[in-house]
């Protein structure tokens, strides 16, 4: 399924678990039923004129008396040099591509860095074993302390002579 609106795009903010883009709707286009068949669903948005593409999930689709605010999550790969061109249009009007993906917001998951783990039926996590933890890594400085955590070590600066 694939829609095509002229929208303003209002805004896109960033933070640091989530990037929103966010169109407002005018007009004969508020009323294409396609709207509220994608919510909630993962999208390709494309504006005219632009290469880029992001894939986002169709958030939300607020109507009020004077138009409808669509507003997207962008999911996965969305690098700022992939996107500047993208972003360079918010404040304008466009015309926004909404086509449907073969993926649903279900499938789709967002990279995340840290320890792989998982989760025994007892409820506690089990690493990989070849995990380096912070036991295993010794401090220079603490070797020079001989282990011992409240000696101080010796500069030659300071020293009383």
């Amino acid at each position: 399924m694939q829609v095509s609106v002229k929208a303003h795009f209002n805004k896109q903010t960033k933070d640091s678990k989530k990037e929103l883009v966010q169109f407002h709707v005018k007009g004969e286009d508020e009323k294409k039923p396609e709207l509220n068949k994608l919510t909630r669903e993962v999208v390709i948005l494309e504006i005219e004129g632009v290469e880029q593409k992001l894939r986002c999930e169709f958030n939300k689709s607020t109507k009020d008396s004077k138009k409808t605010v669509l507003e997207f999550i962008v999911k996965g790969d969305a690098s700022a040099e992939n996107t500047f061109n993208f972003y360079k249009k918010a404040g304008s009007d466009v015309t926004l591509n909404i086509v449907e993906s073969q993926m649903s917001a279900d499938d789709f998951e967002d990279e995340h860095e840290g320890v792989q783990y998982s989760v025994g039926k007892d409820g506690t996590a089990a690493v990989n074993p070849d995990q380096l933890s912070l036991d295993d890594v010794t401090d220079e400085k603490e070797e020079v302390l001989d282990g011992d955590p409240f000696a101080s070590p010796i500069n030659e600066e300071d020293q009383l002579g």
